[in-house]
């Protein structure tokens, strides 16, 4: 069930596989980044977070400029810190995109997954 369709990203809920998908389109901007950490608490406040996985859908992320690198990571930092039974990031289908998301899960010790393909989509 989808909670939330903006045109940057989306974010659904999947109660019976019990995962929460969000899903980024294109670049993040920071006018888009606080409209979508208050959709974000909305949708995360809807499951009982040790119960479900969250999946973070890079696919259609595109690579972001350097300066931004810092701020890709604080957000995975803070995906990780939100309590939920398992965190699983899809690669990106830009090849740089993923290494800058790999190398910053690295540097933050991510104890989640990085996956090539989502399972269920949205």
């Amino acid at each position: 069930m989808i909670v939330v369709d903006k045109k940057k990203y989306k974010m659904a809920i999947n109660e019976v596989a019990k995962e929460v998908h969000v899903q980024v389109h294109g670049l993040m901007r920071e006018e888009d980044a606080e409209g979508y950490m208050i959709d974000l608490q909305d949708t995360i406040n809807k499951v009982s977070k040790n119960e479900y996985t969250f999946v973070v859908d890079g696919t259609h992320q595109t690579p972001v400029p350097s300066k931004v690198v810092p701020q890709l990571e604080q957000t995975m930092q803070f995906y990780s810190s939100l309590g939920f039974k398992d965190i699983l990031v899809v690669k990106p289908a830009s090849k740089i995109a993923q290494v800058q998301i790999r190398n910053v899960l690295e540097r933050i010790n991510f104890t989640g997954t990085f996956i090539d393909k989502v399972q269920h989509s949205m």
